[in-house]
């Protein structure tokens, strides 16, 4: 029992064999995937994906790098969206001031909006931080603690920083970098954090795990990102993966996970 909780199965990279893709996801043990949208388009088409096939869900929204342009009738359109039963976080927000697609201010005040529609939906939010975690802590703490509130998407901070995410009622979602050599504040984090806020993900068709690395990402290879996560902890695999479902059906409500 495995679920994906982050993948993008809208992008063209998955257009010539998406249901190929997912026969391959299904038949290694994973039992529901998430694909996240990142704007109003992909998130349509998210949500379309998920409409065809029980086990897949969706999550809508508009990423950081998108922040710059006038968002209200998209934001409108979105939280219409979410009226579907397949939609069940909205994701993927945050900020990211590694790559300034957008001007900082502007993506802070697009992330603020996103959360507090989000809370006003009483949906769990898919963050995305990179290179801002202070300004994602502060935001995230503007909106107060509470339970089963969302998760830090492909975590990339230290230990210290996920115990403050967590105190505020976030999970931990660990991508595939965790198989990577240098990655040691990930493996740390991976063995280190509560079993009952961690949660996996592909990022696909980002990020493949080692023996993958380098290629095209797909849910089937989070088995692999679990089984590095399961020997740092020593633990059986079988074990960590019932564990982290059981996490994202708690956080998601994505039903029974059989």
């Amino acid at each position: 029992m495995l679920v994906d909780t982050h993948a993008h199965l809208d992008m063209e990279d998955f257009e010539n064999d998406l249901e190929e893709t997912l026969e391959r996801a299904f038949g290694a043990g994973i039992t529901r995937i998430i694909t996240v949208g990142i704007d109003l388009l992909t998130s349509g088409t998210a949500l379309e994906i998920a409409g065809k096939h029980p086990k897949v869900f969706a999550a809508v929204g508009i990423h950081p790098h998108n922040a710059a342009a006038p968002q209200e009738k998209e934001l409108a359109t979105l939280a219409d969206l979410t009226s579907h039963p397949e939609v069940v976080a909205w994701g993927e927000i945050g900020l990211d001031f590694f790559r300034r697609y957008a001007p900082p201010e502007d993506q802070v005040s697009l992330f603020k909006r996103q959360l507090e529609m989000a809370r006003d939906l009483k949906l769990p939010v898919i963050v995305h931080d990179r290179n801002a975690h202070e300004e994602v802590l502060e935001l995230l703490k503007y909106m107060g603690p509470g339970e089963r509130l969302g998760v830090i998407h492909c975590f990339s901070g230290d230990i210290s920083l996920a115990e403050d995410f967590m105190a505020l009622g976030y999970y931990i979602s660990i991508p595939g970098t965790v198989t990577y050599k240098n990655a040691h504040q990930t493996r740390e984090v991976a063995s280190g954090i509560p079993l009952e806020r961690l949660l996996i993900e592909t990022d696909a068709p980002f990020l493949a795990p080692v023996p993958r690395r380098g290629k095209r990402n797909e849910p089937a290879f989070v088995a692999l990102t679990a089984g590095e996560i399961a020997r740092l902890r020593q633990m059986d695999p079988e074990d960590l993966g019932r564990m982290t479902s059981l996490n994202a059906g708690d956080l998601f409500g994505l039903g029974d996970l059989s």
